[in-house]
């Protein structure tokens, strides 16, 4: 963790923080930033949970950068090209040193022998599994960078973004046992870069609630799906209040944030469903087989039935919701 090696890396690795705004490009949501001064942070984070998190723990806090800085951090995604478009996008916006901090399941190690021919690389502090060192200079890093992109599919996606090389076989065979009709007020928690919503818009509906946190992936969709009955959210969909009840839920929600599955995750989008459904209303939603969805499910409703599905995902249509909806 960052915590256990920035300390490291200023009190004796020679890394000094200079003064100016300092960006801290998609830490974690309980990343251990004190050794930086707090008011001069600026953390960068596209996703919303996680950005929320700063702003309620007294940090600034933005989407993309703002201007320009006088140092840098990047916390390393799992996925390289993401990486790699991180730190180039630090590097466009940074007049001094870049810190780039990882695990080494999240490919530090790479990235370090990657970053050593192109640029002027310092220090190499190891510890609890990660690594963090720091680049003084650069030839330019921009084509490392990677946004939005048409893939062979006929769909926009990017690096980092949830089936970001093709159609997600869970979503796919949720939408073949989806119903023809769905009610007016739809909502598509965790939405991603589109592909539910689009397949929703083909029926009778009046909206469709695009709820995603990755904004990303919002970006994205918002050029895929481009109808306008719908509206896009920026939103932890577990959170998120709509102004109207919704008439039918439609999801395959998210089960984890780091390499671990974390089942509580979609439990919460079952909950969250149920919370702004109407009386009547119904959700739609497939899953991995092994996750333990049923009774979140069972406490949320008063109807389950399974649908089936295959050996790797499972179908469900849940109706009238029991929990409190506020």
């Amino acid at each position: 963790m960052i915590g256990a090696r920035l300390p490291l890396a200023l009190e004796q690795g020679g890394l000094a923080v200079p003064e100016g705004r300092i960006a801290v490009f998609h830490p974690v949501a309980d990343a251990d930033l004190s050794a930086l001064p707090i008011n001069d942070c600026d953390v960068i984070q596209p996703f919303r949970p996680v950005y929320d998190a700063f702003v309620a723990r007294g940090f600034n806090a933005n989407v993309t950068p703002d201007g320009r800085y006088s140092m840098a951090v990047v916390c390393l995604p799992r996925a390289k090209a993401e990486a790699r478009t991180i730190i180039a996008m630090a590097a466009a916006c940074t007049d001094g040193p870049i810190i780039v901090d990882g695990q080494k399941t999240d490919g530090v190690d790479s990235l370090f022998k990657d970053l050593k021919k192109r640029a002027d690389v310092s220090g190499a502090i190891s510890k609890a599994h990660g690594k963090l060192f720091w680049i003084k200079s650069h030839d330019g890093l921009a084509d490392w960078a990677q946004g939005p992109a048409l893939t062979d599919g006929g769909f926009w996606t990017a690096p980092g973004v949830f089936s970001a090389d093709g159609i997600d076989p869970a979503s796919a065979l949720l939408v073949d046992a989806m119903p023809a009709k769905f009610g007016k007020n739809v909502a598509d928690l965790g939405a991603g870069w589109g592909f539910l919503s689009a397949h929703i818009l083909t029926r009778d509906v009046n909206v469709v609630h695009m709820v995603e946190a990755g904004h990303m992936a919002l970006e994205c969709a918002k050029r895929n799906v481009t109808d306008e009955r719908v509206k896009y959210h920026w939103a932890d969909a577990t959170t998120w209040k709509p102004k109207d009840r919704i008439d039918t839920v439609v999801m395959n929600p998210p089960f984890h944030t780091g390499r671990a599955a974390e089942p509580s995750l979609g439990q919460a989008f079952v909950s969250a469903a149920a919370r702004i459904l109407t009386p009547s209303g119904q959700l739609w939603m497939v899953a991995n087989r092994h996750l333990p969805y049923e009774d979140a499910l069972a406490a949320n409703f008063a109807k389950v039935v399974d649908l089936g599905g295959d050996n790797r995902f499972k179908l469900f249509n849940a109706a009238r919701p029991l929990r409190k909806r506020s």
